[in-house]
């Protein structure tokens, strides 16, 4: 397939609340496939909810009664993979006929993931990638995931990937993603400053590939009223997030966005032998390497911390 029409979704979570949050979702992946789109990306934790500004009252040492509320409030708002909101989100996956890309809280037993889920079609869960390295105080309430979900899939549309906010910035992650051909590059986040545009480019020309990013678009009054946020002013339209979601071509060039400050979907055809013509001059895996100076093992497999032999 040469040309693609793939959508950006910049839109918030409903805070904790995972059926409404999913019924959400089921009518922007309508929307954006109503516009043509064969591709539909979502933010980082847009289901599930990133907690912008907590802090769950955790000082080095010291736990407090209030801040593991406030931890079971969020676990209760993660779900399950699979379970009943990946199987609304296949469905209406395949109602519109896309694929989907969602951000989402994950439940594992008693730990908490920051996952990409992957959806075709047909409806299929196609797979998932858990962050690797949650970025700062996300340490406090997302475990790590490991190498055996950094998968690239090779769809009628691309070879389709995710990268989730700050692990952009991991040359190491990129690079493995590079290697294994990724075409559309979805770098679902929850950084909506100014200087996350110019990563997005850099990515883009590095990798020569079609890069999307998704951000939301969310204000203190979208979540409940005791919710406890760091920096909290009276003012209850404040934005926590407030976007940034944009599309870019292989050389760096911004095919839809920036939009800040409200929420949109944005649009993009992508035209797939412009990703050829830029690695003519560049191709970071292939040409363009030195595998006699430089290599990268990836370790890709399944890290539990109990193994049975039976």
């Amino acid at each position: 397939m040469t040309k693609v029409k793939v959508a950006v979704v910049q839109d918030g979570s409903v805070p904790f609340d995972p059926a409404a949050t999913t019924a959400k979702a089921e009518a922007l992946i309508a929307r954006a496939a109503a516009q043509g789109a064969q591709l539909v990306l979502f933010p980082e934790a847009f289901l599930g909810t990133y907690p912008k500004g907590s802090n769950y009252e955790i000082a080095i040492g010291m736990r407090t009664q209030n801040g593991r509320e406030a931890f079971r409030r969020y676990y209760d708002g993660a779900i399950c993979v699979p379970g009943p909101e990946t199987e609304r989100l296949g469905a209406a996956a395949q109602d519109a006929g896309v694929h989907v890309v969602i951000g989402v809280i994950e439940r594992d037993g008693g730990t908490l993931y920051c996952t990409a889920l992957f959806f075709a079609p047909d409806g299929s869960l196609m797979g998932k990638h858990r962050k690797l390295m949650p970025t700062a105080a996300e340490r406090l309430v997302w475990g790590q995931g490991d190498g055996s979900t950094l998968p690239v899939f090779d769809t009628p549309l691309g070879r389709l990937g995710a990268v989730i906010c700050w692990e952009n910035y991991m040359p190491m992650l990129r690079m493995a993603m590079y290697a294994k051909g990724i075409s559309l590059y979805c770098a679902p986040t929850a950084d909506d400053r100014d200087t996350w545009l110019p990563t997005m480019r850099h990515i883009a020309l590095e990798g020569r590939c079609f890069v999307l990013s998704a951000c939301q678009i969310i204000r203190r009054n979208d979540f409940p009223d005791d919710y406890v946020s760091a920096d909290d002013p009276a003012d209850p339209e404040r934005l926590l997030m407030r976007g940034g979601s944009v599309i870019i071509g292989p050389l760096g060039e911004i095919l839809a966005g920036p939009v800040f400050n409200e929420a949109a979907i944005l649009i993009a055809e992508l035209d797939f032998d412009h990703m050829t013509r830029a690695r003519f001059d560049f191709d970071v895996a292939g040409h363009y390497a030195r595998p006699d100076i430089f290599t990268l093992t990836v370790d890709e497999r399944s890290k539990p911390p109990v193994r049975r032999i039976e």
